[in-house]
């Protein structure tokens, strides 16, 4: 499937507020194949050379149903730092993640968030949990794993997984008062 700027499901479809389905494992080749290239536009979208040759727009991630497929799948792909300030690199290939527990101290970014499937600038703060614990089966491992997420991560992860029930991010943003600031909340 060529996945590229102009066939990523954008907002004004009706599809992308749709709700995702439970992939039965083990995959089939065709949910495999579809992940693996989710996984390859996340990595070739942060290339400069090959984001603008095969039209592409930077992510660091990417849910099926962007591609107009309602199956429970992300491919996420982060560069954070750990709370030493070591650089940290997080891939992934997620098949029915869920969060199990999530922290009760809020983040949000300061910049706000953006979407491959958002045209229109949504300004304001996306407030989500600090750290959560996810449980989903990783393609790249190819078993069932466990992430404990915190700070960037756990927003990308909470990011891709609301695309499953057809949340966007802007949905988040309060409405009356989009910089209103979270007493407690970790700023990233």
């Amino acid at each position: 499937m060529l996945i590229n700027n102009d066939t990523i499901v954008k907002d004004t479809d009706p599809i992308i507020r749709e709700k995702s389905e439970i992939v039965t494992l083990p995959l089939s080749k065709e949910d495999e194949t579809l992940l693996r290239e989710m996984l390859q536009y996340v990595k070739d979208s942060t290339d400069e050379e090959k984001a603008e040759k095969m039209n592409l727009r930077p992510a660091v991630g990417i849910s099926a149903i962007q591609v107009g497929v309602k199956k429970q799948m992300t491919a996420v792909v982060v560069d954070d730092l750990d709370k030493n300030g070591e650089p940290e690199h997080f891939e992934y290939m997620l098949v029915n993640p869920r969060i199990v527990s999530s922290s009760v101290q809020k983040a949000y970014l300061h910049s706000g968030e953006g979407c491959l499937s958002v045209v229109n600038q949504h300004d304001g703060y996306v407030v989500r949990s600090a750290r959560i614990t996810v449980k989903a089966f990783d393609l790249c491992t190819n078993k069932d794993i466990t992430i404990r997420a915190r700070g960037y991560l756990a927003i990308v992860l909470q990011h891709e997984i609301d695309h499953f029930s057809g949340i966007l991010f802007y949905d988040h943003i309060n409405k009356k008062d989009p910089f209103k600031e979270v007493e407690g909340a970790l700023v990233i």
